[in-house]
């Protein structure tokens, strides 16, 4: 099975909030492995479906230096922010060129429901807690430069359409 190709910004669907996804099944497990298939041959930190037209609150993320570590996350929440903050320049293969450094909590809680079903709460810190962060940013129809001040994102948006 070949992986769906990633939607071009300004999808409309990158700007839409992604739907529950309740009961994981055999059908929401081949979502994932095929999100971590499109995720390591960017190569990229993390994925949420929506960037794959996928529209339910689904995410994967591996920031292991080996990799290997995936994190499967169904509607996820966070639930602690530290008001420590990590820097990282942020992109998404949704809109190719455009990056920027943006600062989010170094540290957070995440509670999640996982591959076997179960509702469990983890802890992420620095590059780990930048990707979860950034993937739930896609669940709620936020991309990165919706985290930069109006005119920063319309500089950012302007010069990476340019392309």
């Amino acid at each position: 099975m070949s992986a769906r190709p990633l939607i071009p910004w300004p999808d409309r669907r990158l700007q839409t909030a992604a739907a529950p996804v309740g009961e994981i099944t055999d059908e929401i497990r081949a979502i994932w492995d095929e999100m971590v298939e499109v995720m390591e041959a960017m190569p990229g930190y993390g994925l949420a479906a929506p960037q794959l037209g996928v529209m339910l609150r689904l995410a994967v993320v591996d920031c292991s230096k080996a990799r290997g570590q995936v994190v499967r996350l169904a509607d996820p929440e966070i639930t602690m922010a530290s008001e420590e903050l990590f820097s990282w320049e942020e992109a998404s293969p949704n809109l190719p060129g455009a990056s920027a450094r943006l600062s989010r909590p170094a540290r957070v809680a995440v509670a999640y429901t996982d591959e076997s079903g179960a509702r469990v709460e983890k802890k992420f810190e620095d590059l780990w807690a930048t990707s979860v962060q950034h993937q739930i940013d896609h669940l709620n129809g936020r991309m990165f430069f919706d985290n930069l001040s109006r005119t920063k994102r319309q500089m950012l948006l302007k010069k990476a359409t340019r392309r």
